[in-house]
C-alpha cells in the first residue's frame, strides 16, 4: 500500500524549484519551498506569483485557483521547516557534492518514511540516495523547463528503490498534472541521453 503524499517540501527556489513549487500546490498539496535567503526565495515566489497572475489575465485559470494555490505555498530560509514534509524534492545547482551533502541533511531531518527526491537531469540519482540511511525511499523526479508547461515528468527508479517510494513519487507526478516516463538510473535518464 502506498502512503499518500501530502505534504511536499522543495529546496531551491529558481526557476526549476518555482515552478515545481507551483505546479504542486496547485495540485493541493501543501508545499514548503526553501530557499538559502530572503532575497533569492521573494524572488522566487515572485516568479510564482507573476506566472498565476498572467494566467488569471489570459483565462487560463481564476482568481481563486490562483488564490488557493498560493494559500498552499509557504516559503522558508531554514531546511528544518521542511522536517514535516512526506516527499521533498532537491532543485538546487548541479553538483553532485551539494546535492550529496544536501541529502545528508535531509537524511538527518526528515522521518524514515519521508521520500527524497532529486530534480536532477545529469547526475545519477544513486550517488545521492549512497549519501542517506534510506536509501530505498531515494527517487529522482525530472521536471522540464517550464515546469507550470511541460508535460513530462521522468522518474527514476534506482537499483535499491523501493516499489513503495516509487510508485508513491509516480502517483505524486499524476498528481501534478504530469504524465510520468519510467526513466533508468543514468546519466541523463532518457530525454537527456
Amino acid at each position: 500500500m502506498t502512503t499518500p503524499v501530502k505534504t511536499v517540501g522543495v529546496v531551491g527556489c529558481g526557476l526549476m524549484g518555482a515552478g515545481i513549487a507551483q505546479v504542486a500546490a496547485q495540485g493541493g498539496y501543501r508545499v514548503v519551498v526553501r530557499e538559502v535567503d530572503q532575497p533569492t526565495l521573494e524572488k522566487g515566489l515572485g516568479r510564482i506569483r507573476g506566472f498565476l497572475d498572467r494566467g488569471v489575465e489570459k483565462g487560463k485559470l481564476t482568481a481563486a485557483e490562483r488564490d488557493r494555490t498560493l494559500a498552499n505555498l509557504t516559503g522558508t530560509t531554514a531546511l528544518r521547516d521542511l522536517a514535516a514534509c512526506d516527499l521533498v524534492i532537491e532543485a538546487i545547482v548541479e553538483d553532485i557534492e551539494a546535492k550529496k551533502r544536501l541529502f545528508a541533511e535531509l537524511d538527518g531531518l526528515c522521518p524514515p518514511a519521508t521520500i527524497l527526491a532529486s530534480n536532477t537531469s545529469s547526475l545519477t540519482v544513486i550517488e545521492m540516495a549512497a549519501a542517506t540511511r534510506r536509501p530505498d525511499r531515494v527517487v529522482g523526479l525530472h521536471f522540464f523547463n517550464p515546469v507550470p508547461l511541460m508535460s513530462l515528468v521522468e522518474v527514476v527508479r534506482t537499483i535499491v528503490t523501493s516499489d513503495e517510494a516509487f510508485e508513491a513519487a509516480r502517483a505524486f507526478a499524476v498528481g501534478v498534472g504530469k504524465t510520468p516516463i519510467v526513466a533508468k538510473d543514468r546519466s541523463g535518464f532518457i530525454v537527456n541521453y
